[in-house]
């Protein structure tokens, strides 16, 4: 039992609590754009991109899950839905991208 209070604590030191995001003024998915009409356009890209761009560059094959947009839109609706700004990532790749602030 202490060992899961250990892990909701270390969570809530992340950010993961969707509560401490809105507090901090972050607006939810769907207000940044990640509604039904792009959960569908994720859906066709990934389909038709099934592999992660940065782990085929490593000669290793791992499938895609994440659509990620190669150069932030910032709320920039033009962008966001430009397809040559998308890349398939696996969630590793995206994270490693995403912390590394590119």
């Amino acid at each position: 039992m202490a060992e899961r209070a250990k892990r909701l604590d270390r969570r809530k030191q992340r950010g993961s609590n969707p509560a401490n995001r809105l507090a901090a003024g972050r607006p939810n998915a769907t207000q940044r754009g990640y509604d039904r009409r792009w959960r569908a356009a994720r859906r066709r890209y990934l389909a038709e991109n099934p592999a992660c761009r940065q782990c085929e560059k490593r000669g290793r094959i791992i499938a895609a899950t994440v659509v990620d947009h190669i150069q932030p839109h910032r709320g920039d609706e033009v962008l966001f839905w430009r397809r040559s700004n998308w890349q398939p990532l696996c969630k590793r790749c995206h994270d490693q991208k995403t912390a590394s602030g590119l």
